[in-house]
């Protein structure tokens, strides 16, 4: 079995406890007369043993409350010592500050009891008023010390409680904290590549036609394509660039591109999908007059840029058919395009254009497919449409 190791403050207390009644009893300093134990040596058992009990009063609260306990009854019987009686008090203040929590809750409650039997004893048997005054000396080193030590334990806990409080609430904000960073990347990932996959589709497409075509004319149509849409996707990086450098502006730009600019971005795909026997058609079927939130707006419109990009590099020759309807509080974007086999330069792609549509539809709570059937590349998004949208 291995004993506790005493806590370097506990012996420094026990030291001095015992160093002060040690000069008490070499100068005849006591706190009784007329005991049955009449040898002043008798004065420093009690004294030793306290302090021992002062030396694992942190470490084994529990054993040096009851040993200490009987060995302020032993003083009693001797000459006594104050320093015995002031160590005590601070063994029955530790074992409820140190102690476990269930013996923590019985030792108030046991030194009360004692001061009140103790009390109740006395006036039986001696019948006058010095027994309150052994009562109120019974509770001043038994129950007053241990009541300071259930204050002190529970102002120790409230402030224990309130820093686990303070570190989970530290915790969730970082854990917010990096939701949000890894929401903002990924709609700014969203964003870019939207903004520049087409442009940066149409250059690659043209230049590899231009490349591979020994025509005057058709190699100088397809640089005047690469140079237009240079430009508009420098326009568009230089448009990114500035939101994101703006920290006090609004989440989105001034311009946020809708539904209304379907018609430009059509004649942007005739022009960039021309060499690739491609032909748009735009089917709009939305009642006259009504507005959809922002974020609709926003996420209809990429959704229907990256579906006529895909176009561009995928689809076979034919006619790629957009569709745009509203009813009962719901938007519906559909785009069909040719799939199967297609002649001339294609460009490569990743995949990253699927999941950023499917992302947008499910933050708006929209639903999201794209798929082939037979001869045609199904896009199907639906998303809702009310105001409530735009206010979440």
């Amino acid at each position: 079995m291995t004993l506790p190791r005493p806590h370097r403050t506990d012996l420094s207390i026990a030291a001095v406890g015992l160093v002060g009644g040690l000069v008490l009893w070499w100068f005849g300093l006591h706190t009784q007369l007329d005991r049955p134990f009449t040898q002043r040596w008798a004065t420093l058992v009690p004294l030793v043993v306290m302090a021992g009990c002062e030396a694992v009063r942190r470490t084994a609260p529990r054993a040096a409350l009851t040993v200490g306990t009987l060995a302020i009854v032993a003083d009693q019987f001797t000459y006594g010592s104050l320093a015995t009686v002031l160590m005590f008090t601070d063994v029955v203040y530790a074992a409820v500050v140190y102690g476990s929590a269930a013996h923590a809750r019985r030792v108030p409650y046991t030194t009360g009891l004692v001061t009140v039997g103790v009390t109740i004893g006395f006036l039986v048997w001696w019948q006058n008023a010095y027994a309150l005054l052994v009562g109120v000396i019974t509770g001043m080193i038994s129950f007053l010390p241990a009541i300071t030590g259930a204050i002190v334990r529970n102002h120790r806990e409230a402030a224990d409680a309130a820093r686990l409080r303070a570190e989970q609430t530290a915790l969730l904000a970082e854990m917010d904290r990096a939701q949000a960073v890894v929401a903002e990347r990924a709609r700014m990932a969203r964003e870019l590549h939207d903004m520049v996959a087409n442009h940066l589709s149409a250059i690659a497409i043209h230049s590899t036609a231009a490349l591979s075509l020994d025509e005057p004319a058709t190699t100088r149509r397809a640089l005047t394509v690469i140079r237009e849409n240079s430009v508009a996707g420098l326009a568009e990086m230089r448009r990114l660039i500035g939101l994101l450098r703006d920290s006090g502006g609004e989440p989105e730009p001034g311009a946020v591109p809708s539904l209304d600019a379907l018609d430009s971005l059509l004649a942007r795909a005739r022009a960039n999908g021309s060499a690739g026997g491609l032909e748009f058609v735009l089917e709009d079927s939305r009642p006259p007059g009504g507005s959809l939130p922002a974020p609709v707006e926003l996420a209809a419109y990429r959704i229907v840029q990256e579906s006529l990009t895909n176009a561009v590099k995928h689809a076979a020759p034919g006619t790629v058919r957009v569709r745009i309807g509203r009813s009962g509080g719901v938007l519906t974007v559909a785009v069909d395009s040719p799939y199967g086999q297609r002649p001339g330069p294609g460009a490569p792609g990743t995949g990253s254009g699927l999941v950023g549509m499917r992302e947008r539809t499910e933050l708006l709570g929209g639903e999201f497919r794209a798929a082939a059937s037979g001869s045609v590349w199904q896009v199907r998004a639906v998303l809702p449409a009310d105001e409530r949208v735009g206010n979440a």
